[in-house]
């Protein structure tokens, strides 16, 4: 098959040909009709995550056709229309006992812990627990689009923040998660203000439902902005992108008893950003993080996308070729252009 391969971080990841994949027993193979280009792949090739063996194949926002089961497998066959969590749980740990498998001790990750999905076919573990089905009606693009943004951004406004109507909920960077968490909170009835550098972005976080925009140009004070827009402060503030700068506006902007929720990966030399901790106790503020979603919660987001409540495919951007991928992922750091990048030619 064709795929993209880097076997240095860093280095220029070429296309190659290299042998099919395999399922394991209480796995699958996917042959990949649609696959989504983030910032965390991005990361990935810098050399930021520790589970990543060289050489390697990037690529965790997938949907696909099942072309090959393992034999342990039970709830799946050749020619179902399938998606998976970027997160993918064990089904043994304790954290996977109690439903949490979104940080299973020993979870499986196309991309990082495995081979991914910029290539024609990808392997995936434990089938059984972490495959979503995909409805006929929604394309191949947009499901791989949910495999990581949506679905984080979804579980960081609905789960982690417990966003409620009439709310205020800051969205600090408007990429694909920041316009995800904007589509979310909107529908549940919150009252989004979008933060970020560009006119572009603001206005399409415009268009998707925020109320309010504050542009994070040189000399602006993003948290007494948002202070003054909510009267107070906000009640929920996401960190989509994932710097010291956005970390820290973003519990600094919280009103009183507020919630922050870190989304945005801080790696490398951001790991450990500083953050206002004197307003943390004086304001008694609740700091949580977002990683990924279980598959068994995909059922209420899926619920909404068929009632048009959710629309990810507005936050389609690009559509790229397979060929095109070493380039776009290279210069994911540069944050060009609107919504999502998709990969849907192989």
């Amino acid at each position: 098959m064709k795929a993209v391969v880097y076997e240095q971080f860093s280095a220029p990841p070429r296309l190659q040909n290299v042998p099919d994949p395999t399922p394991s027993t209480d796995g699958v193979v996917v042959k990949v009709e649609a696959t989504g280009l983030c910032r965390s792949d991005w990361h990935g090739w810098m050399g930021h995550d520790p589970d990543i063996v060289l050489p390697h194949v990037p690529g965790h926002e997938l949907a696909g056709t099942i072309v090959a089961t393992g034999k342990q497998v039970t709830r799946w066959k050749t020619g179902d229309r399938v998606t998976v969590p970027f997160v993918a749980g064990c089904g043994h740990c304790r954290e996977c006992h109690s439903g949490n498998h979104q940080v299973c001790e020993h979870q499986f990750q196309p991309g990082f812990t495995a081979w991914g999905s910029f290539a024609e076919y990808v392997a995936l573990d434990h089938a059984d627990l972490n495959l979503v089905a995909l409805p006929e009606s929604l394309d191949f693009a947009t499901a791989a689009s949910l495999g990581c943004r949506f679905v984080t951004s979804f579980r960081a406004i609905v789960d982690q923040g417990r966003a409620k109507p009439g709310e205020w909920v800051a969205v600090h960077g408007c990429g694909g998660v920041g316009l995800s968490a904007i589509m979310i909170a909107t529908a549940m009835g919150a009252n989004v203000v979008a933060i970020d550098l560009t006119e572009d972005k603001l206005d399409l976080a415009r268009a998707l439902g925020a109320v309010a925009a504050v542009k994070a140009s040189a000399g602006t004070d993003v948290a007494a902005a948002v202070r003054q827009i909510t009267d107070g402060g906000a009640h929920v503030s996401i960190d989509a992108l994932g710097h010291p700068a956005t970390c820290f506006n973003s519990i600094a902007n919280l009103r009183r008893r507020g919630r922050h929720v870190q989304v945005g990966l801080m790696l490398d030399d951001h790991a450990r950003p500083a953050i206002p901790m004197d307003k943390v106790i004086a304001h008694e503020l609740e700091i949580y993080g977002s990683h990924g979603m279980q598959a068994f919660r995909y059922d209420a987001m899926m619920a909404m996308i068929a009632t048009g409540k959710l629309m990810p495919q507005k936050l389609l951007g690009k559509r790229i070729s397979l060929d095109d991928a070493p380039a776009a992922l290279m210069a994911m750091d540069r944050f060009e252009g609107t919504g999502i990048t998709v990969i849907d030619r192989f």
